[in-house]
């Protein structure tokens, strides 16, 4: 194509030279520089237009430019678009730009058009995949599956959570395994999701013996299996699912991790809001919930803020139910603020003993005022004992834990708090 007649050669010239000197540009120049190069040559230029919109754009937006950060990375989207369809990179680029416009969508209410953009992205990495450009068959889906679950379409968002897990092949991941069981578990497919879940127990259990992953994991993901096992029916396999965490528990306080690890609170903090879900709206395109099961950093910032910003309400009910003495209530209320204040506190590695010993001592406290609840109870204990085996009290997760399979077993009576 002849650029002559339409091309500022000044311009080209001038932008060529800001990008080439010694000082370093700042967002803006870098994206006045690449829209004049994109028109000349779109195939190198089009990439690194895009990346300089949506860098530009998040700098404007953590300065309050909320509607300039949506008309950048809208201009960002559309650059994306323009990449030839038989560019090798084009399903990277333009995945990462529209997952950057949707969660702006997103950030200022605009949910409908986010889905549509989060289909898009679908839809390029379905065409590159068929192109041989990436090698998974959903890539660019996590988004659109994340979305589905917070409209509650679980059995959707669970097909493609499915084939994200098959792709894997014999290889078991946490986050792809614990995303695509929850969905399963949310579309009432509940022994697919037991099976897909112990997929990963085993998995866990194999590590382990390999000190490749951490015994507070499978203690975790144990526990979690044990409460599924209940909510089936599937009491022995419960029961035994507990005696392992036990054994589990008696050899971390005795000896603790067999090697250090860094943060692995998310792994705890996700399959603890995941085993709260019962006790939330259920989701819808009108009331979207939180994609629980999937990692609280990617939720959509609208089901994050709604989620968390429950909190102040919360406490405030816990304490109004508690003052009047209406305790099964106040149990129920605070089961919601719980997990959502671990959601919230989960980067304070350092501080998560201060933050939530409390919340779930109060807990405990809470479910010991009810008469004749030996389930409420160890509920609240088995949470208060996975949360001290994410605060490293392993000797007292065990006494916890003894205690809540004493309960469900039927070895002990749980005494009763009279009120004072």
């Amino acid at each position: 194509m002849n650029h002559s007649e339409n091309v500022d050669h000044d311009a080209v010239l001038r932008a060529r030279t800001m990008l080439l000197g010694s000082d370093r540009p700042s967002l803006s120049q870098e994206v006045q520089a690449y829209r004049v190069l994109a028109r000349v040559s779109p195939a190198p230029y089009l990439p690194k237009l895009t990346r300089a919109l949506v860098s530009y754009g998040d700098q404007v937006g953590d300065q309050g430019g909320m509607e300039l950060r949506l008309a950048l990375h809208a201009e960002a989207a559309d650059a994306a678009r323009r990449i030839g369809a038989d560019e090798p990179n084009r399903a990277d680029v333009v995945c990462d730009v529209l997952s950057s416009y949707q969660r702006t969508l997103l950030t200022v209410g605009r949910r409908a058009e986010a889905f549509t953009v989060c289909e898009e992205m679908a839809e390029a990495g379905r065409i590159a995949f068929e192109r041989g450009h990436v090698q998974s068959p959903v890539y660019g889906h996590g988004r659109l599956a994340t979305m589905l679950a917070e409209q509650g379409d679980h059995g959707e968002s669970a097909e493609i959570r499915g084939r994200g897990a098959a792709r894997r092949g014999p290889e078991v991941c946490f986050w792809t395994t614990v995303e695509w069981a929850a969905e399963l578990d949310a579309a009432g497919r509940h022994e697919d999701a037991l099976t897909a879940f112990t997929e990963l127990v085993d998995h866990s259990r194999a590590e382990v013996a390999t000190k490749a992953t951490s015994l507070a994991n499978l203690v975790w993901e144990l526990t979690h299996r044990s409460q599924m096992f209940d909510a089936a029916g599937r009491r022995e396999e419960a029961s035994a699912d507990r005696q392992e965490v036990l054994r589990l528990l008696a050899r971390l306080a005795e000896a603790g991790e067999p090697r250090v690890w860094s943060n692995i609170l998310s792994w705890w903090v996700t399959l603890f809001a995941l085993s709260g879900r019962a006790a939330e709206p259920a989701a819808s395109r009108e009331a979207p919930q939180p994609p629980f099961g999937v990692a609280f950093l990617h939720w959509s910032p609208d089901t994050r803020e709604s989620y968390l910003g429950e909190i102040p309400a919360l406490e405030t009910r816990v304490a109004e139910l508690t003052g009047a003495g209406r305790f099964s209530g106040a149990v129920g209320a605070h089961h919601r603020l719980v997990r959502r204040s671990a959601v919230l506190h989960e980067r304070r590695t350092h501080r998560i003993e201060e933050c939530l010993r409390p919340l779930f001592d109060e807990g405990v406290a809470l479910a010991r005022r009810l008469p004749d609840s030996p389930a409420v109870i160890a509920r609240a204990l088995a949470d208060r004992a996975m949360f001290l085996v994410a605060a490293k009290r392993y000797g007292e997760a065990q006494a916890d834990f003894a205690e809540v399979v004493g309960l469900l077993e039927g070895a002990i009576r749980p005494p009763i708090v009279t009120r004072t």
